[in-house]
């Protein structure tokens, strides 16, 4: 499984259990770029980048983003031109009420996906392996910007949020900056899962 998946791809960026997400600021911009950011150094581990495409980039001028489709790649270092770094990918097609998001690894081989609940309030949604296993579901809410990882047993394997004890403040006031923290160190295979479902709550879910 080791040559199938990401991992030799981005084992430096994955063997880890916290990330800080930094967007890029821009002014009208209609698609995002993030820093994958090791929080107490802020040593570039990765950069995430969506390309959604020029025609659904002049649709998001009259439609909701949500239902559109998009891309999303992500790189180990900083230069996201350099495809011979690309760890994982996610890709969501056009959606109206539930949508699901699939997540390659760099060769084009999907590990897993992503699919929110029907009828939840505020968001949650299921991350799953390649097998259509259940690996964790992420629930929490935009208002607040404070999302928990959970297990089958609902135990609490990780956090997306923008609060976190080693940052200042001043590094969460503007854009969309935020930590996804993992209880524990996870598999290369299992970080992905979990870092791609980290970074869909703000590239591919949020409601706005």
């Amino acid at each position: 499984m080791h040559g199938m998946t990401g991992i030799d791809k981005g084992e430096e960026m994955l063997n880890r259990r916290t990330y800080f997400i930094r967007e890029h600021v821009g002014f009208m911009k209609l698609s995002d770029t993030y820093d994958i950011l090791d929080p107490e150094t802020h040593e570039q581990l990765g950069i995430a980048q969506e390309r959604p495409g020029t025609l659904v980039h002049l649709l998001r001028l009259v439609l909701d983003k949500r239902t559109l489709p998009t891309n999303v790649y992500v790189y180990q270092g900083g230069n996201a031109e350099d495809e011979s770094k690309l760890v994982f990918s996610l890709r969501r097609g056009i959606t109206l009420f539930r949508s699901r998001v699939d997540i390659h690894d760099h060769k084009g081989i999907m590990v897993g996906w992503l699919k929110n609940k029907a009828f939840s309030l505020g968001g949650a949604f299921r991350v799953m392996n390649a097998l259509g296993d259940e690996i964790a579901v992420l629930k929490g809410d935009w208002k607040g910007w404070n999302f928990r990882f959970l297990d089958k047993a609902e135990k609490e394997i990780g956090t997306v949020s923008k609060k976190w004890a080693g940052l200042g403040k001043e590094l969460f006031t503007t854009a969309d900056n935020y930590i996804i923290a993992l209880s524990q160190e996870p598999t290369p295979e299992k970080a992905i899962l979990l870092l791609a479902a980290g970074l869909a709550v703000d590239t591919v879910y949020k409601e706005k």
